[in-house]
């Protein structure tokens, strides 16, 4: 019996498992990420900037070593191997995150471990549908919400014990995370799809085969440069928009306050309510030119746009030491959820449709390329947090979503044609 002939929830069993592989992982690098600003610059006393090059590096270089792992899986190792491989040598680096002396090296493990992981596990997604099942549309989507309840649940927890009883209980708690995604993946492999081999049905020649493959990379490329852009404003949400938190919100509720790091959970819960809601409208409203990829993608940056003027608004309207309201940052986090699911998912799903037969880790690592180089520039733009004020410095966020949005305008008939392409030739198989 193959892995999508009997259903969870109406979708195939091995998407549940990824999702619950993805939750956990996503729970071990939230939870670190929620407490990483904050242990640098309150336990580890560095300097605002130096803080934010860190972050900056280390999330960069996250999403950089997925191109050789996406590589390595396809060629050599296999995707199911790199996912134990990388996921192991995960734990390990968040284990090592318990103890000062390690900071550094353990960065390093992480982001190294990573880069078999990313890649390999959803790019799985792709071969739990036959070529004309109408499901495969909401899997990314699906798939995302994993993403999601495990950064939801991240800051809660890992947050939580961080800012309670040390920030290394925290990163212990983010260790654990992602064994528990391991046990997980290892458990239900019977339902994940077998390693997918080049198809038959591509160009035989061999010019002919390169041709294909460098034209879908070369759409790609141009897409992933596009979201360069927009995660180097996006990307702000974990590094300046965390120090806003802590410095420009009044985060009281009557004589509570609420922890700081709980405020990166609300992009998550937004994804659980926003995406059933999204995905509704896509199928009812959203058609014809609106429909397309790139159109939609677009309008994920320029709402991302829209947030982020939001926060300059709430900054000029601050006096003297005067801190915003909680319930504007809660207003902010939900437009930029709403935005975020256009694009993120969205772009994710095209890598995985467009990706040539035997590339499939391969063209999810480009995917996450651009989260290392939107990352990069995210840590070298929030540089400027402390040099500029906070309105100034979110309304350039602001015009790099907008440049973002206009970039990806005009790839839409590039990306159109791609995807017409593609859908030919899954009918000729």
């Amino acid at each position: 019996m193959s892995p999508a002939a009997t259903d969870w929830f109406g979708q195939p069993r091995g998407l549940a498992i990824l999702f619950c592989t993805e939750m956990w992982e996503k729970f071990s690098f939230y939870g670190m990420r929620a407490l990483l600003v904050y242990y640098m610059t309150k336990h580890l006393l560095m300097p605002q900037d130096a803080a934010s090059l860190t972050y900056g590096a280390y999330t960069a270089f996250v999403y950089l070593t997925p191109i050789a792992g996406g590589i390595i899986a396809d060629r050599w190792l296999g995707r199911r191997r790199a996912v134990v491989l990388g996921g192991s040598i995960m734990a390990a680096g968040h284990f090592m995150m318990a103890f000062e002396t390690l900071f550094f090296p353990a960065l390093g493990v992480i982001a190294l471990g990573n880069g078999l992981f990313l890649p390999s596990l959803p790019s799985q997604i792709e071969d739990l549908y036959a070529p004309a099942d109408a499901r495969r549309a909401s899997a990314y989507n699906i798939y995302y919400v994993g993403v999601n309840l495990g950064a939801f649940l991240a800051p809660l927890g890992c947050g939580y014990l961080g800012e309670t009883y040390g920030w290394h209980w925290g990163f212990g708690a983010a260790g654990i995370g992602m064994v528990t995604g391991l046990i997980v993946y290892l458990a239900g492999s019977r339902y994940l799809p077998a390693e997918r081999v080049r198809d038959k049905a591509e160009p035989t020649s061999d010019r002919a085969a390169g041709d294909a493959v460098r034209g879908r990379f070369a759409v790609l490329i141009a897409v992933m440069a596009a979201v360069v852009i927009f995660r180097t404003s996006y990307e702000q949400v974990g590094n300046t928009v965390a120090l806003w938190i802590d410095q420009g919100v009044d985060r009281s509720i009557g004589d509570a306050t609420i922890p700081m790091t709980w405020f990166q959970s609300l992009n998550p819960l937004l994804v659980f309510v926003l995406t059933p809601l999204l995905i509704l409208w896509w199928r009812t409203r959203d058609t014809g030119a609106s429909h397309s990829t790139a159109r939609r993608m677009a309008r994920g940056a320029t709402i991302v746009a829209g947030a982020y003027l939001l926060l300059v608004l709430v900054s000029l309207g601050a006096v003297g030491d005067a801190r915003a309201s909680w319930l504007w940052l809660a207003l902010f986090f939900a437009i930029l959820t709403a935005g975020e699911l256009h694009i993120l998912p969205v772009g994710l799903g095209l890598f995985g449709r467009l990706a040539p037969a035997g590339f499939a880790a391969t063209a999810i690592a480009t995917w996450f390329f651009a989260g290392f180089a939107g990352n990069l520039l995210a840590g070298l733009f929030g540089t400027l947090w402390s040099r500029v004020e906070p309105a100034l410095f979110f309304g350039g966020a602001a015009l790099l979503a907008a440049f973002s949005a206009a970039l990806l305008t005009a790839l839409d008939g590039m990306v159109s044609r791609a995807e017409a392409s593609r859908d030919i030739n899954w009918r000729m198989r």
